[in-house]
């Protein structure tokens, strides 16, 4: 009977072309619409690390002005000073510990057709890269003695390998940066993560860095500062050391804990630390310490922003109205039908029956609206892409799950409009329509 019914429902749908295509673009314009948005704020707020986001930590501690918050009401920093990155890393009071911060530097190309040019620069330690995930390509992170050693090493991401070494294994290889000579330990396989998310201070939706270099680097290099730089007193004469000893946050601090009880011996340990401080006379305000997991750390900087929310909304808004366009069509073709339901009832169908295949005829709608929906919703996300460029890189696209989601929510939002349709029309009695034909 099922099949009859589709069988039915499809003479019917072509049985008025012209009401049918109205039904299907105002479907499909909904549809495309919403997942245009929805599919942007999904990817926006997705896990990017989802096997271990419970396990990786963002430090904060309140190091700042006395006198008023960072944010209020009463938020810590997001970035920690020079200062506690690196005591906090020496300390090695978690699994892995890796303060990161950004900088930039020369590269002088080994080929001379190669014109000297500036490169982003991530400074981490060597635990970044295991505590990350990070994929190779070629070789590996560098060792841990090399973080204190102050060795010249680096890690370079595929695309840089590619643009230097033509994309060879160039692990041993010399790459002078800054006018100094580092050796390559490491070549990333491609590794785009959106959000970014252990440096979404700077920009969650940047594009990754070109080279990764040892932290203590940024000190005997003086290597400038890039990203947020933020300071709430003026710091004493003496250059870089005195910036790099002052109260000016520019860096980012993630541990990893594996259990609940290791989180707990680690903000002890921050306690600890604070206390410490204090009596050097630093730290001016009460204890305010944190550890947010990934996905709290992205919910409190806000990853996904206001105004994509109020997009979604509003595209939601929309998918309504072009329901109640859809139900006002339905209603009008049912109603239009009502001499043929009252001889099928009067020759025995059942209420239920016909509703059945009413409710059948509105699924294939939206079945051909999902489909016109995940077209528009490409063409959308390609209009997103084509507006904000490279920031939109892999948030801009259709996946299995986004395009499942569009069919079924096209197939429901169409059945739960045809419902009122159908029950009004399956009401009418049929000896009266009888009687007036």
């Amino acid at each position: 009977m099922i099949a009859y019914y589709f069988k039915l429902s499809l003479l019917s749908l072509r049985r008025n072309l012209l009401l049918t295509g109205l039904m299907i673009a105002a479907i499909g314009l909904g549809i495309g619409a919403a997942m245009t948005t929805i599919t942007v704020n999904y990817l926006m707020s997705a896990n990017p690390i989802p096997h271990k986001s419970e396990q990786l930590f963002y430090v904060q501690l309140d190091s700042w002005d006395p006198n008023q918050p960072y944010t209020e009401p009463n938020e810590p920093p997001d970035q920690v000073t020079w200062t506690e990155a690196t005591n906090l890393t020496a300390a090695k009071q978690a699994k892995r510990q890796s303060a990161i911060a950004t900088s930039n530097v020369v590269i002088e190309p080994e080929r001379a057709e190669q014109k000297p040019f500036i490169a982003s620069v991530r400074l981490a330690y060597s635990d970044f890269f295991p505590m990350f995930d990070v994929p190779f390509l070629y070789g590996s992170g560098w060792q841990n003695s090399a973080d204190q050693d102050l060795r010249r090493v680096v890690v370079l991401s595929k695309k840089m390998n590619d643009e230097l070494f033509g994309g060879e294994d160039s692990v041993g290889r010399n790459l002078v940066m800054a006018g100094t000579t580092f050796q390559v330990v490491g070549v990333l396989d491609s590794w785009e993560l959106k959000p970014k998310f252990f440096d979404v201070t700077t920009g969650a939706f940047n594009e990754m860095e070109d080279v990764y270099i040892p932290f203590l680097l940024k000190q005997a290099m003086e290597l400038p500062s890039s990203g947020n730089n933020n300071c709430w007193k003026p710091f004493e004469e003496g250059g870089f050391s005195a910036y790099l000893g002052s109260e000016c946050i520019n860096y980012q601090m993630w541990v990893q804990l594996d259990s609940d009880a290791e989180k707990a011996d680690y903000l002890s340990f921050l306690h600890s630390y604070v206390e410490e401080q204090k009596r050097l006379g630093r730290f001016p305000r009460e204890q305010n310490n944190r550890l947010s997991d990934v996905m709290e750390w992205m919910e409190n900087q806000e990853v996904v922003a206001d105004d994509a929310r109020m997009m979604m909304y509003m595209a939601l808004m929309f998918l309504v109205v072009c329901l109640l366009n859809t139900v006002a069509l339905l209603l009008a073709k049912f109603i239009g039908r009502t001499p043929e339901i009252a001889l099928r009832r009067a020759v025995g169908a059942s209420k239920r029956t016909l509703f059945l295949q009413h409710i059948i005829e509105s699924a294939m709608l939206g079945v051909a609206g999902g489909i016109l929906g995940l077209a528009i919703a490409w063409l959308g996300l390609q209009g997103v892409s084509g507006l904000y460029g490279e920031d939109t890189r892999g948030l801009a696209e259709l996946d299995l799950t986004m395009a499942a989601l569009a069919v079924v929510l096209a197939i429901v939002s169409t059945v739960l409009a045809g419902i009122y349709p159908t029950w009004r029309t399956c009401s009418v009695a049929p000896a009266g329509q009888l009687k007036t034909q």
